[in-house]
């Protein structure tokens, strides 16, 4: 297998390829480590033929090409359904609306019979997939084994075959259908010039917000990056909740940019009055989500917000190193509650 160099050695270009790829697998490794299994005269040849999938530097001598996205006429309900796919996508998390109305343009329906292959170790590969109905398992033979391993199976929502398409690499494992399949096929080119540079985008933009949150300021930059991966943006006007007294909490949240209050009764039947306020850099929602309790408070945007948010297995994932911390932070609420 591949050994990653330590991360103050690795060039530019691979560490913008674990960029991506923490965030394609929500931040776990070990699998990736098992699938990625390319051997390094691959990844040299392919990349003589082809030219490095992000290690291209553009500039005044070496300008990029236009890109021009292909564009596959589809009934509105197959557009629907592609979106709806994609949110539940990790490596689809990033773009914005343009560029996910390009990608769901660019998408290709492809339906594979059971026992088909759809990829297979070794092989060249121009295409990711997202699976819109039916399983798959994927199959890897490893060094000195007579047969392949079963490593997983691919469920509705789930994605495969960028690995490939990220390294110039061939495929690194063999995916199978178990049943009738419809997967959606993303080409190289919206791949390498959307997908994956909106995944470098959103690191750097929330690199150095992350920082500045004091919360994190015992995470290594490594353990940061992961959050910055897995995080959304949310937005409020000036008045709305974003969460109301009572409610189940499934999301815990960052201010990024605004301000906002707590507000709840402090005696029964009495009118609701601001408890607590929030701005830049701070957070809150962990009260639900570590003593898995209903809303303790309504939160209101003071001012036009922008939150960044994990939902509830990404902050114990994420954030598990933290509880402690989180839980001696309590006593700022104790005499509200």
């Amino acid at each position: 297998m591949i050994r990653r160099p330590p991360r103050s050695t690795q060039s530019r270009s691979s560490a913008a390829s674990d960029v991506y790829k923490r965030q394609v697998h929500g931040g776990s490794e070990d699998e990736d480590d098992e699938i990625e299994d390319i051997p390094h005269d691959k990844i040299k040849q392919k990349t003589a033929q082809r030219g490095a999938v992000s290690a291209e530097v553009y500039g005044v001598w070496n300008k990029k090409e236009d890109f021009k996205p292909r564009v596959i006429k589809k009934t509105d309900e197959q557009k629907k359904r592609i979106t709806a796919r994609l949110s539940q996508a990790f490596m689809f998390s990033a773009l914005e609306d343009k560029d996910r109305e390009v990608i769901i343009n660019a998408f290709e329906e492809k339906r594979f019979k059971k026992g088909q292959y759809v990829i297979q170790q070794g092989q060249e590969g121009d295409e990711l997939y997202v699976v819109e109905s039916g399983t798959l398992k994927c199959l890897k033979k490893f060094p000195g084994d007579t047969e392949p391993r079963y490593l997983k199976t691919y469920q509705p929502g789930e994605s495969f075959g960028e690995l490939a398409l990220l390294y110039n690499a061939p495929r690194a494992a063999t995916i199978q259908a178990e049943n009738d399949c419809l997967l959606y096929a993303l080409d190289r080119g919206c791949f390498n010039n959307i997908v994956k540079e909106a995944a470098i985008k959103k690191r750097q933009r929330y690199d150095d917000f992350l920082q500045r949150v004091d919360i994190l300021q015992s995470m290594d930059p490594y353990e940061r990056s992961k959050i910055g991966d897995a995080v959304k943006t949310v937005k409020f006007k000036k008045g709305d909740y974003v969460v109301k007294l009572g409610d189940t909490g499934n999301t815990f949240y960052f201010v990024e940019d605004g301000e906002a209050v707590a507000t709840k009764p402090l005696q029964a039947g009495g009118k609701a009055e601001v408890v607590y306020e929030y701005k830049g850099g701070d957070y809150f929602g962990e009260l639900s989500l570590l003593r898995n309790i209903p809303r303790q408070a309504n939160i209101i945007a003071k001012t036009d917000l922008t939150l960044v948010c994990l939902d509830r297995d990404q902050f114990t994932r994420l954030l598990g190193p933290l509880e402690d911390i989180l839980r001696r932070n309590f006593t700022r609420y104790e005499k509200y509650m």
